[in-house]
């Protein structure tokens, strides 16, 4: 035996008994057939068992691959060794050598380099939304449940999310339209302002059981959709509607005084942004909560109000993000704060920014970077199923919808976002409750009459993120070296550990390289509609 076939079987030999000794034996997903031709499966949880995935780390020189695709593998975990490449065999240039591949090979074997001295963004995390509708869900489930349900998203054996997004009182999914301080009218003192029963007995009590399961500090954002009506042009919860002038400071101050209410809750608030999806109060068709802004009038309020009222408090390292909207209009609002007042952009550190506008490329977000460099970009809100031509709102066991997810947020994460947060955490079978009536898909769907709950593709989906790369890992430039493709994107973790996020949406296999230094490489083979997860220790 030679001295590398020697080696090869040592770190072969070391993985499997270190996988047999101190790996976790996952349970593993309880398959449902949805009986619809083209979908794939669901996995079902209940009170007595949920499907489970522990990160296994990779000892040195190894590496772990988890793997879902549409055919209906969940977190499937696989193990390997780095291979050491001498001279031309792993690919280190724009210049490798394809000389005597066929057609084939050429379109099917796809290979990268990893550039991890280039580093870029650094990571806040993944997460998804706490709203009316996702709390009175999980409480239809029974205790045991409940807590298998936070485990999936939170724990240490769930996909670990680390970030929450929080509505300021009631939005469209909500059972009815409300506000805090509705009463008495135009108080501007906020003399009557308190939480809701949905905050106290719903919302809340959601957040604090994540706070209690997850494995890092869970990091809040919160928005308004609107405020008292009141305070609003058309004093109507829905429509054509902007800020009375009279209450730029009052509206500051509601924000405010939502960080104080809960923060007396335990719950601290992270992030503010400006106002959920500005566009929705000044277009003449949403019919759901919400306030108009344009950029100009935005720029003030967050100037001369917003910005000195949370900065001038004992909440002063809360985050403002501006915009909370489509990709498509943030330079339309930035420029236009920047005109009406320059101070404007001084307050805020971030832009949040959603996901339907994303028929408009990434690389926008990539540019707004480079513009606004002391600037983080956060992805604060995504759905499936919300537009007019959405047939179906709910699409249960969609492997596209989840195909979609993984494209967009590695599409996000190549173009300097920081974070990507999900819309509901959980909605019902028919994409609610919302009172607007504007349902949508979720990750996980609640029977609260079965006490159980399903986890679509969507939920692998973002835990091919949530999962492997923790708070703090370093996104690295990967370097495409063959006409063959598949989205990719890479990070150097805190642990030193290289993570990359692989996605074939082709419906034929393709073998995978990736060349981790001059002599090291990986090769994979990726099933066909699949998403693979690739920890690799290159120590």
């Amino acid at each position: 035996m030679t001295n590398k076939s020697k080696w090869t079987f040592l770190v072969i030999t070391t993985v499997l008994f270190s996988s047999f000794l101190f790996g976790k034996c996952d349970q593993p997903c309880e398959a449902r057939d949805v009986g619809i031709i083209g979908r794939s499966v669901v996995c079902v949880c209940n009170a007595t068992y949920c499907d489970t995935v522990t990160r296994d780390a990779p000892a040195q020189g190894t590496f772990v691959v988890y793997t879902s695709s549409r055919a209906g593998k969940r977190f499937e975990k696989s193990y390997g060794t780095i291979r050491l490449s001498i001279g031309a065999k792993a690919p280190v240039s724009e210049n490798y050598d394809r000389s005597g591949k066929t057609l084939s090979e050429l379109f099917n074997e796809a290979s990268y380099r990893i550039l991890s001295n280039i580093r870029h963004q650094k990571i806040e995390g993944f997460g998804g939304s706490v709203t009316d509708a996702a709390s009175i869900n999980w409480r239809k489930l029974s205790d045991s449940t409940q807590r298998r349900f936070i485990n999936s998203y939170f724990g240490r054996d769930g996909i670990e999310y680390n970030l929450i997004r929080v509505p300021i009182g009631g939005a469209d999914f909500s059972t009815h339209p409300y506000t805090y301080n509705e009463y008495p009218w135009n108080d501007k003192a906020l003399s009557n302002y308190s939480l809701s029963n949905e905050d106290y007995f719903y919302k809340l009590p959601m957040i604090k059981q994540a706070q209690k399961t997850a494995t890092a500090e869970i990091k809040v954002t919160a928005s308004t959709w609107s405020p008292p009506v009141w305070m609003k042009t058309n004093e109507a919860i829905t429509g054509f509607a902007q800020l009375k002038r009279e209450f730029y400071q009052t509206y500051a101050d509601y924000h405010l005084r939502f960080i104080e209410e809960y923060d007396k809750a335990e719950v601290k608030i992270w992030a503010l942004t400006t106002t959920n999806e500005p566009i929705n109060g000044i277009v003449p068709f949403v019919d759901f909560n919400s306030l108009g802004w344009f950029p100009t009038d935005l720029g003030i309020w967050v100037a001369n109000n917003l910005g000195p009222t949370i900065r001038n408090s004992r909440f002063n390292d809360t985050l403002i993000l501006a915009v909370d909207d489509q990709r498509y209009l943030i330079d339309i609002y930035l420029g236009g704060m920047a005109r009406a007042d320059p101070k404007s952009l001084e307050y805020i550190d971030g832009i949040a920014v959603h996901y339907y506008g994303n028929f408009i490329p990434a690389g926008i977000l990539s540019n707004i970077q480079r513009r606004y460099p002391d600037k983080i970009l956060l992805a604060t809100e995504a759905c499936e199923g919300p537009m007019p031509w959405d047939l179906m709102r709910v699409k249960i066991g969609s492997w596209e919808r989840a195909d979609r997810y993984t494209r967009h947020i590695i599409d996000d994460l190549n173009n300097f976002v920081v974070g990507w947060i999900d819309w509901n955490l959980c909605l019902d079978e028919n994409g609610g409750p919302n009172w607007a009536h504007n349902y949508v898909d979720a990750p996980i769907l609640v029977y609260g009459e079965r006490d159980e709950f399903i986890k679509q593709p969507m939920f692998y989906a973002m835990g091919h993120f949530s999962k492997f790369i923790p708070r703090g890992s370093q996104r690295v430039e990967v370097l495409r070296t063959s006409l063959a493709h598949v989205n990719n994107v890479a990070f150097i973790t805190p642990q030193g550990n290289i993570v990359m996020v692989l996605q074939n949406t082709n419906t034929h296999e393709v073998k995978v390289n990736i060349a981790t230094s001059l002599l090291r490489s990986v090769e994979i083979t990726m099933e066909p509609e699949s998403i693979k997860t690739i920890e690799i220790n290159n120590n």
